[in-house]
């Protein structure tokens, strides 16, 4: 596939199923890993969350949605299920994460060069026929998945990638108007 293709096509799949297996992982993290950081830091770290794992860790995301939920009764368990279901949505989760440099402009450097090592890994993803998505949310600033993903707590999440195979058409390409976002200076 062509980057330009790969690019374009690529799309956020929210439920996906079958099996990726450790080859294709592998292949697909080494490939995130080239992605450019500065002051070569190399700050990436993946995790990767597959089988039971996924049960535990949706387990700990109840858990801690359930702080801040003011339902009750029915209505409450409801949506702690839901909760616990969303790290099912896919076979596999990988977790990007970055260490946080006590240097402020060396972790800002850190953080988008782990970013930009999500953007491969989902394009590489694509090429492979893949289905992929990348979230954050709460769960990314929680210190209960950090220590289930054995994290430091001042390490920041940057995504979820649930991975797996399409279960469903991916949501059509928006039309992009790229006059409103470039500014020229000459």
């Amino acid at each position: 596939m062509e980057v330009f293709d790969a690019i374009r096509s690529r799309r956020s799949v929210g439920r996906l199923d079958g099996d990726v297996d450790e080859v294709q992982i592998r292949e697909l993290i080494e490939l995130a890993t080239w992605a450019p950081n500065h002051r070569l830091t190399e700050p990436w770290r993946f995790t990767v969350v597959r089988g039971a794992a996924r049960e535990r860790l949706g387990s700990i995301w109840a858990s801690a949605a359930a702080a801040d939920l003011t339902l009750t009764g029915e209505a409450r368990d409801a949506a702690l299920q839901r909760e616990a279901g969303k790290t099912l949505r896919a076979p596999v989760i990988i977790v990007a994460s970055t260490r946080t440099d006590s240097d402020t402009v060396v972790a800002e450097e850190d953080l988008a060069a782990t970013a930009a090592a999500v953007e491969n890994l989902l394009l590489a993803a694509a090429a492979r026929g893949l289905g992929a998505m990348w979230r954050t949310g709460d769960m990314a600033r929680n210190r209960e998945v950090k220590a289930f993903l054995s994290l430091d707590p001042s390490d920041r999440i940057v995504a979820f990638i649930y991975l797996g195979r399409a279960s469903g058409e991916a949501p059509p390409p928006k039309p992009r108007e790229v006059d409103g976002v470039i500014r020229w200076l000459a």
